[in-house]
């Protein structure tokens, strides 16, 4: 089993802001001045996040840019021992927006000519990848149709999860595991969203490129962007630097059902799926880089904003996830963003195509990994861009 090393930036807070025509002040629960323009979201987003802790979440971070107005926010507790105010620059555990990170080290590889998105994923990997698996591309590991189930994990609920939680995942385990079965759907056939692609989209980057996939996303994203208050965290199992504690809903130890602080978990099961830790000011900077495209440059930024013309493998709807992002329309306009879950913690980035109004938000949701979307994280993001 491979021991990886887990990269720590600097704890220095991102300063400056890019402010649009309307300008509000950054907030808490208290009303927001009358400064906000008439399209505004900053009272919908107070409304939002107001009265926490409550039972799905104990604390909110947001934030709204774009050139349509600016929104700063925070609710809710730091934790639920002491009861003081939540820390608005806290990092959190952010989730599945792991994967954009990834996709666009991907892209960026694939723009150098190191990475070829029509190649198979075996002919990179060819003692990993089996021969059932051949006809997987680059392509469909990042936008979800390549047909590979989920690997198995020790436990079905949260109650097992938590108690194998110091548990190490080795990423070449998890997709022999994975593609020891018999695949879902030939590839490129129909969509699933599932951790494994990227899982292999990791490995894919360390093998094309001989170094760690936390290194290169060190050195291509972070740095370059001067996300200091991002990192991808290895095998250590704390939040470096302050932190809202995280809570999950789940039977105790004394048989009743209550919240137990989650704060402190490995996230190797996730890895390059889904393990990076941040702050709302670094995503939101990553959002607006990306979208403006200084991130992923020329033609291939496109791949982040093109739907597969295939069905979801559960729905029978449009496919709804590209290479990194996914899209919904929202208030009558395309949304681009990338949700994320951890135990105890619910992220997002978003934003229009146009980069007009960007959200990024941190929810300590006590639902986390749930079926259906934490209350709180979907009324931020209703009242940010309108209704479905």
């Amino acid at each position: 089993m491979k021991m990886r090393t887990s990269l720590l930036a600097a704890a220095v807070l991102v300063a400056g802001l890019s402010v649009g025509p309307s300008v509000l002040p950054a907030a808490a629960t208290a009303p927001a001045a009358s400064t906000a323009a008439p399209s505004s979201p900053g009272p919908a987003l107070e409304a939002a996040i107001a009265g926490l802790p409550r039972a799905d979440a104990t604390a909110a971070l947001v934030r709204v840019g774009g050139k349509e107005g600016v929104w700063h926010g925070s609710s809710g507790v730091h934790d639920l021992r002491t009861g003081r105010p939540a820390d608005p620059a806290a990092r959190f555990r952010a989730g599945s927006v792991t994967k954009v990170f990834t996709a666009a080290v991907a892209l960026q590889l694939a723009q150098e000519g190191r990475l070829d998105l029509d190649r198979s994923a075996r002919s990179y990997l060819p003692e990993l990848i089996p021969a059932s698996y051949g006809g997987v591309t680059v392509r469909q590991l990042l936008n979800h149709t390549h047909g590979i189930p989920a690997p198995d994990f020790p436990g079905t609920t949260v109650e097992e999860a938590y108690a194998n939680r110091f548990h190490i995942h080795d990423p070449e385990d998890m997709v022999r595991s994975a593609t020891a079965k018999k695949r879902e759907f030939a590839p490129g056939e129909r969509q699933h969203y599932l951790n494994i692609g990227y899982t292999v989209a990791g490995l894919l980057i360390e093998r094309v490129t001989h170094d760690s996939y936390e290194r290169q996303v060190a050195r291509r994203v972070l740095g370059p962007l001067g996300l200091r208050n991002t990192y991808l965290p290895g095998a250590a199992p704390r939040i470096a630097g302050p932190h809202n504690h995280g809570y999950q809903t789940m039977r105790l130890d004394d048989g009743t059902t209550g919240l137990r602080d989650v704060s402190v978990w490995r996230a190797t099961d996730g890895w390059a799926a889904g393990d990076i830790i941040s702050t709302t000011a670094d995503l939101e900077r990553f959002t607006d880089a990306l979208f403006k495209g200084r991130v992923v440059r020329g033609p291939l930024l496109e791949e982040m904003f093109t739907l597969p013309e295939v069905t979801d493998i559960g729905t029978g709807e449009p496919a709804a996830y590209s290479v990194g992002l996914s899209m919904k329309v929202l208030g009558g306009r395309e949304v681009w963003g990338k949700t994320g879950g951890r135990w105890g913690y619910n992220a997002a980035i978003a934003s229009t195509r146009d980069g007009s109004r960007t959200l990024v938000y941190s929810v300590n949701s006590t639902d986390a990994k749930g079926q259906g979307m934490n209350r709180t994280a979907e009324t931020v993001m209703v009242a940010a861009y309108g209704r479905p």
